[in-house]
């Protein structure tokens, strides 16, 4: 999830700070963005599209090695998700609850949604196709499309075991294509799952008490998930059992990729976790800098895609 979505505290003032400028102010086109930090990425088909701070969307056609900032962005607050439908059809979320929609793979972007005098920033985004979509946030929220974004509703949740209302931050979104099922990671241990693109949802425990900011469902269906303080949590396909996976390390985890038969886990303080046995165990490295990595990316043609707080990265071989 990127450097843990700038941060929650900062999301929130910073959100709340933009609020009482009640128009959107455009990203500005600069010579150093691809020095930004970047909180999310996507492929959209052959071109990888990064979202980050000051509403820079980067836009590669190489697999990562050159990138170029979009040519029109209508919000310089913080972008923190994005997904394409197709090589054409994309949304991007982030602060002031913005969803952004892009129908020429990234270039040009428009918004469907904003929402100044709130501070409940959205955090993630998934679409199944040009028409269902959802996005989630601070708080609980949770929207949803059937019209490819011209509408959202919002959905509301049953509040977690042993609470009075639903009010967990839900910070990532993953999904398993085989069995058509989304899964948002949220504080507390809990991991939601939807078995019908975001219209009702249940809790999953996992156990832990912290914040889980990524996950990703494993080659032999197993889910691993990871947040604060290195936790690394591995469950059954079912999500009823899970078993935490030993890391030398304190550094949180921020994204979690599936390449083929690799996992790769990437993190603060420029923490690299692979592994070559489904998710079982973990091999670490660190970058010799130490830039936290906010975000990775599977598919890349010489190994996943690496974001960090400071731009790109090199792709993980």
């Amino acid at each position: 999830m990127g450097y843990l979505k700038t941060l929650l505290g900062a999301t929130l003032a910073t959100a709340s700070c933009l609020a009482s400028a009640l128009e959107a102010v455009p990203a500005a086109p600069v010579a150093h963005a691809t020095q930004a930090m970047l909180l999310g990425a996507a492929w959209a088909q052959k071109r990888v599209v990064a979202v980050g701070d000051h509403g820079v969307v980067l836009l590669s056609d190489d697999s990562g090695r050159n990138y170029h900032q979009a040519r029109s962005v209508p919000v310089s607050s913080s972008l923190t998700g994005v997904s394409f439908a197709d090589a054409r059809h994309g949304w991007a979320v982030g602060h002031w609850g913005a969803i952004l929609a892009s129908d020429d793979g990234g270039e040009h972007w428009q918004v469907q949604r904003l929402t100044p005098d709130q501070d409940r920033p959205l955090f993630a985004v998934h679409f199944f196709d040009n028409l269902r979509g959802v996005a989630v946030g601070l708080w609980s929220l949770v929207l949803t499309t059937d019209d490819g974004g011209a509408t959202w509703i919002e959905r509301n949740l049953p509040a977690p075991a042993g609470a009075g209302r639903a009010d967990l931050n839900l910070m990532s979104l993953f999904v398993d294509d085989r069995h058509h099922r989304l899964y948002a990671t949220a504080e507390r241990g809990q991991l939601l799952r939807s078995d019908d693109r975001g219209q009702t949802w249940r809790y999953l425990d996992t156990g832990y008490d912290g914040t889980l900011w990524t996950g990703a469902v494993l080659p032999d269906g197993g889910l691993l998930v990871g947040g604060q303080r290195g936790t690394l949590l591995r469950g059954t396909p079912d999500g009823a059992s899970w078993q935490r996976i030993a890391l030398d390390s304190r550094s949180s985890i921020t994204s979690i990729v599936v390449d083929g038969q690799q996992v790769v886990a990437v993190g603060l303080d420029g923490l690299q976790a692979r592994s070559e046995d489904v998710g079982r165990t973990f091999t670490l490295s660190r970058r010799k800098d130490g830039v936290s990595l906010t975000a990775a990316l599977a598919g890349g043609e010489d190994g996943p895609l690496l974001f960090s707080r400071r731009g790109p990265g090199k792709a993980l071989p």
